[in-house]
């Protein structure tokens, strides 16, 4: 089979037969089966099978009127499952990182199947849900059980090596469809907001910590995710997150909590619970902003932006009444 689908030098495969070895796996249900098994595989055949995959889902045989991969069409309209099981790779170090190099590569190539991981809310051996029954603007809201909410845990959780590449798929597929994404986090606001900053932003772990963060203001900042921005920064409780992160005594998390802090403060329509914690905190603020990681002098937009902002919080009127 690894013959069949990798080619190299020193081997050529013959379309007719690849067509007809993916046609097998389908019918088989192999994939499922790959997916659900690859953490028992040995090390090389690990890596064979995260070949297949590769490969399977980019092969189009050359008489196909589709424009995409059968393999593709069948799990994301037929077999969802192993989209799902491919998720659950992250739950074994063993198989944490070949299925996500399957997943991105997956991620990449079709939205459905990041609709499918956003959505899907099966148990282990359960129906995974179709595409055809999702609706990203009016189905029903998420309950937090399903498989898209356990990269917190796997994120946070596993070793440093499945954390890494955990969030590194949870990323993409965060910002790699931004529509479908801006849809599922604004219908999905308080569950979605309320685990990051307790489960990631507040992690114990420091590079957990740091993308985090890091990631949450790069979300806040993209266009496609004006609305929102505009709903994260009218919350109180989460201006108080982002100005612990300023005084955390790691300068990297301080650097990526200001921007996000900055986001706060130039808003220009800011919420009644966000006026009172600036004005009430202002002379602190104005006393500790302008040492802020003053050693960045090299970083002129820092430095601007940081100006900005204390004149910004110099200018607020007084609280709202």
């Amino acid at each position: 089979m690894a013959v069949c689908n990798t080619v190299s030098e020193d081997t050529e495969s013959s379309p007719e037969q690849v067509a007809q070895l993916v046609n097998s796996m389908i019918q088989e249900d192999l994939l499922y089966l790959l997916a659900h098994s690859i953490r028992l595989l040995p090390f090389e055949s690990r890596k064979d099978c995260q070949s297949i995959f590769s490969y399977t889902f980019r092969f189009k045989p050359s008489h196909s009127l589709s424009p995409e991969p059968p393999a593709l069409t069948h799990v994301v309209h037929r077999r969802p499952e192993v989209i799902v099981e491919l998720c659950r790779g992250y739950g074994y170090q063993e198989s944490a990182m070949p299925c996500g190099v399957v997943l991105r590569e997956l991620l990449k190539q079709h939205e459905d199947v990041a609709s499918i991981i956003l959505h899907d809310e099966s148990r282990e051996n359960e129906r995974a849900i179709s595409i055809d029954e999702i609706d990203p603007s009016h189905g029903p809201l998420q309950s937090g059980d399903g498989v898209f909410w356990n990269f917190f845990p796997w994120i946070d959780g596993g070793a440093f090596e499945v954390s890494t590449d955990a969030f590194t798929t949870f990323r993409e597929l965060l910002t790699r469809h931004k529509a479908l994404v801006a849809i599922y986090l604004e219908r999905n606001f308080e569950l979605f907001f309320s685990r990051y900053n307790s489960v990631l932003v507040q992690s114990n772990s420091y590079v957990t910590k740091r993308q985090s963060i890091k990631l949450l203001g790069e979300t806040l900042l993209d266009r496609a995710n004006y609305s929102i921005m505009t709903q994260y920064v009218e919350s109180g409780e989460h201006l108080k997150i982002c100005m612990t992160l300023l005084k955390d005594d790691r300068k990297m998390v301080q650097y990526e909590g200001f921007h996000v802090f900055k986001v706060f403060v130039a808003n220009p329509d800011k919420s009644s619970s966000v006026q009172r914690i600036l004005v009430n905190n202002r002379e602190r603020l104005l006393r500790f902003l302008p040492t802020f990681l003053e050693d960045r002098t090299d970083d002129e937009q820092f430095m601007d932006e940081k100006s900005f902002l204390i004149r910004q919080i110099e200018s607020m009127g007084p609280l709202p009444s």
